[in-house]
């Protein structure tokens, strides 16, 4: 009986680019990164940690500073256009539970630079909007959706919802199914915040 041949199997095809498993990236300590160091240089003390994540630069500064560096960011170093400022919520961080995020650029060479503060649930944070004009719908947004206050805003009132609304909408702690706004249609009949809110349990 004639051998049979050993079958050969030729290797799987190289995965294209988009075919393979995405990595997620990782972040790096970035005090040491150019964008920190000129910040650290100029304003020390303020820096309190630096990371590099998906090639954006981050840099923790200390609540009572951050005036003091955005002003700096935008007169010394150039970052002339707030492109966003908004917070995150932790919910149960110890060390604080929202983040404050200045989102910054530098048109001369396209830098782009993050700022960002840790508050506690409470706690105040200095307005920028004498620093930049476009802060003030910015701060009044995360003043309406997550209840942070900014002192020295020249006009500190909700944006998104109405006053008299009930909560802040981008707690994480905010009912996914909302709140009863009745208040805003029957404003004669219910009290802020409240509304035709079914009872539990009760028939509807």
């Amino acid at each position: 009986m004639a051998d049979q041949e050993t079958p050969i199997h030729s290797p799987a095809p190289a995965l294209q680019p988009w075919e393979a498993p995405a990595k997620a990236p990782e972040a790096h300590d970035a005090m040491a990164h150019p964008l920190v160091a000129e910040l650290v240089a100029a304003l020390p003390g303020a820096a309190v940690g630096a990371v590099e994540l998906a090639g954006q630069v981050t840099v923790a500064v200390t609540p009572d500073r951050i005036l003091e560096a955005c002003r700096l960011a935008k007169e010394t170093l150039g970052y002339r256009y707030l492109v966003d400022l908004t917070a995150v919520d932790w919910t149960t961080r110890p060390e604080g539970r929202f983040d404050i995020v200045y989102f910054l650029h530098r048109h001369r060479d396209q830098a782009r630079l993050r700022l960002k503060v840790v508050v506690a649930e409470g706690a105040e944070v200095a307005s920028v909007t004498g620093i930049w004009k476009t802060a003030n719908w910015m701060e009044r947004e995360v003043f309406d959706m997550f209840g942070i206050t900014f002192t020295g805003h020249p006009n500190l009132e909700r944006i998104l919802t109405w006053e008299g609304f009930n909560g802040h909408p981008l707690r994480k702690d905010f009912p996914l199914e909302g709140v009863d706004t009745g208040a805003a249609i029957y404003p004669d009949t219910y009290p802020e915040g409240g509304g035709p809110a079914k009872p539990k349990g009760g028939a509807s």
